[in-house]
Formats: structure tokens, C-alpha cells, sequence
């Protein structure tokens, strides 16, 4: 049944014309939204930033892990540190400095590999790629592959748990923006692929229902001689993705989308100007996400809305609470620090409510919640 929304734009009291634009002096923009940014939404206009709380308690509170104290490394994925999952998603991080000694396959849901650091090879049915620092790549469910790091690799995985990662629809953009699917590179049947073929033993990893089984050949089973079709792993790097951008308005986190399945999103946050329009907000606004648990990987530079934030932190805020810029950020609501901004992160937004493994817990900041509240405020204006 084709279902609609309640549609009714209504303006109560003090409000600007136009949503993140020209606030009414002395307030402070808060977005209701559904569906995450791709519903219908209300912006509120508050004396008091909604972050300024002095005290919190219960589970519900924004959370914070520090990825850089998971120093161990493992071989195989199925080893990864997982940290945020549900049933629709599994969020892990893996260290890998040794070439993976086993085939894997993951006979769950496509899983996207992100590259924090580190460069090397990936071999797989459909050939060999290379991958470096800033790539996303996308493998089909039931795909066999395996990784030969030349330099050590720290890499986000993410799993679309009994789903496939898909493309966003790009409208009126059309299919060239953001990023043109021509840069996105496939594996090669080349003289790297058939060189590491032998007739030795290999085993194969293959996790279904979670649970890992191996399979034995007496030879290498990534022998393909050729292979057609449009079901193929993809590689696309940060540096490729051309954001949305807008001079005189803040364009949602939605705008930024790269993959998405049917109960999550991936978005990439990536260098872009700052709006130059003097009345529109220069960070991101406060809003409450009620349908969306949100997740934020720092990959590289400075996030200009957050505070202590440093390569390889990652932010959890469940749905069902506002939150927004930093502090320190929000003296720069509007007036641009520079003219780009510098951060690049992975968002993850989950439908479903993410569960915290007892790993994220054991590396978690405990202080993030109180990097808000009127307290910091009041340090950050002094």
C-alpha cells in the first residue's frame, strides 16, 4: 500500500523564513525530523542550545570509542573487533599486517571494506585490485577474497546483514554527480591474479549465521579465466566524491549519501566550502534523529563540529535525543574558521537501535557526554 505523509507547513511564532537561514537573533535552530534527513521535518527556534545539559543518566547518552587502543591485529575478518551491530548491520575494526593466510566469505550480507590506513592487494574471484588509504570497496555477498597488506592496514568493516549495498538515487543532479560511476574501478584478471594461482592447499573462511566454517581445496580456488556480467566488487576512493554543496544554505547529511541498503545509510563526509551566504549556518544544526541511531568515523583531518576528535575516534548518538555542534563550534555558527572544511568521516546511520559490543565499551571515552552541556559552553566563550 502506498503510504503518505501528514503534510502541513505551518510558522508559529518567532521562526526564520527559510530553514538554517537567518535565525531569529538570540536563538538556536533544532530540527524534528523522520526517516533521518529524508522526511518531512519541523525546525524550532530555542533560547538555549539544546546541548546544555548539566547532567545525564541512563543508557541513552551520546558515546564516544577511541579506536587507536585496539592494537591488536588478526588474519582473517571474522577476527575484527566488532564494536556496533543490530540485525541489519554489523560495524567492526580490523588491524591486518600479515597477508591473510585463508580465503574469506562472508555468506551473511555484502560487507563494505574502508580503508583507514595501510595499502596492499585484494585478491578475489574476480581478480586483483589494489587498495590504499581513503577507498571504499564494496563486496557482493558470496564473494571469496582475501588481503596482502604492503603497508599495515587499519580498516572500518561494515556489513549489510542479509541485504546489498546500493547506489543513492541522484535526481536532478543526474548520474555524473557526486561521484561519476566511471571512477569506480573493478578487479582485473591480470598477470598479479594469475601469478598467485597454484596448486597448493588453501581454505576458505565462510561466515553464515555468524558462524565461521572452513573448506579445504587442494588448490587455489580463485582460478577464474574470465568472467561478464554487472554483479562485481567496486573500489571508490574519498578523493573521488564531489559533495553537494551550497553557498547559502547548509545542505543535510543526507545530501552526502554514498551507499545505502534498506535499513541503513552510508554517507561521506569529505572536504567542501563553507557557505558564504552571511545569514546561513556554517556547521551542521541541532537536531533530534528519532528514527536514525547515528555513527561517525573520523578518518583524517579536523571535524569542524566536534571537539577532540582525532583520526580513528568514533561518535555513537542513538536516536531520541538532540544533539549538534560542539561547543568551540558553535561560535563559528555563523562565520566560517576558513574557507574548506578539513574533516573527512564515514557516517553510519542505522534504522534499527545498534547494540554496543562489550569491545567498543572497553575503549570507550566516557567523557563525551560532558563535551557538552552549558559548562563547556562557557569555557569555550571564555
Amino acid at each position: 500500500m502506498a503510504r503518505k505523509w501528514i503534510s502541513l507547513p505551518r510558522s508559529e511564532g518567532q521562526a526564520s523564513r527559510q530553514a538554517h537561514v537567518d535565525l531569529p537573533p538570540g536563538t538556536f535552530e533544532r530540527e524534528m525530523g523522520r526517516e533521518g534527513f529524508f522526511g518531512p521535518a519541523t525546525q524550532f527556534y530555542h533560547r538555549h542550545p539544546p546541548t546544555d545539559w548539566i547532567d545525564w543518566e541512563g543508557p541513552l547518552r551520546p558515546r564516544c570509542f577511541e579506536t587507536a587502543k585496539l592494537e591488536a591485529t588478526a588474519d582473517s575478518p571474522w577476527a575484527a573487533n566488532r564494536l556496533l551491530s543490530n540485525a541489519h548491520v554489523q560495524y567492526r575494526f580490523w588491524r591486518l599486517d600479515r597477508l591473510m593466510p585463508r580465503l574469506a566469505r562472508n555468506g551473511d550480507g555484502d560487507e563494505l571494506l574502508f580503508v583507514h590506513a595501510g595499502e596492499g592487494e585484494l585478491y578475489c574471484d574476480f581478480g586483483h585490485l589494489r587498495y590504499a588509504e581513503g577507498d571504499y570497496i564494496v563486496l557482493p555477498r558470496g564473494t571469496m577474497w582475501r588481503l596482502e597488506p604492503r603497508v599495515a592496514s587499519a580498516l572500518l568493516l561494515i556489513e549489510a546483514t542479509n541485504d546489498a549495498f546500493r547506489l543513492p538515487e541522484k535526481g536532478l543532479l543526474g548520474e555524473h554527480a557526486i561521484f561519476d560511476p566511471a571512477v569506480l574501478a573493478t578487479p582485473r584478471l591480470n598477470e598479479a591474479f594469475r601469478a598467485q594461482q597454484n596448486e597448493r592447499s588453501w581454505q576458505v573462511e565462510i561466515k553464515r549465521r555468524d558462524k565461521v566454517s572452513r573448506v579445504t581445496y587442494p588448490f587455489n580456488p580463485l582460478d577464474a579465466v574470465g568472467w561478464k556480467g554487472d554483479l562485481a566488487p567496486v573500489k571508490l576512493n574519498w578523493r573521488d566524491i564531489r559533495p553537494v554543496t551550497s553557498a547559502r544554505y547548509h545542505v543535510p547529511p543526507s545530501a552526502h549519501t554514498t551507499f545505502l541498503t534498506n535499513r541503513f545509510v552510508v554517507c561521506s563526509f569529505v572536504p567542501r566550502p563553507f557557505e558564504s551566504e552571511p545569514g546561513a549556518l556554517k556547521v551542521p544544526y541541532f537536531h533530534s534523529n528519532d528514527d536514525y541511531d547515528e555513527v561517525i568515523f573520523f578518518h583524517a583531518g579536523k571535524f569542524f563540529s566536534r571537539d577532540n576528535s582525532p583520526p580513528g575516534m568514533i561518535s555513537f548518538h542513538p536516536s531520541g535525543f538532540p544533539h549538534g555542534p560542539h561547543p568551540k563550534a558553535q561560535a563559528s555558527m555563523f562565520k566560517a574558521p576558513a574557507t574548506m572544511t578539513q574533516e573527512v568521516a564515514v557516517m553510519l546511520d542505522a534504522r534499527d537501535a545498534l547494540e554496543v559490543a562489550p569491545e567498543a565499551a572497553a575503549i570507550e571515552w566516557t567523557g563525551y557526554v560532558d563535551s557538552w552541556g552549558a559548562g563547556e559552553r562557557r569555557k569555550a566563550a571564555e
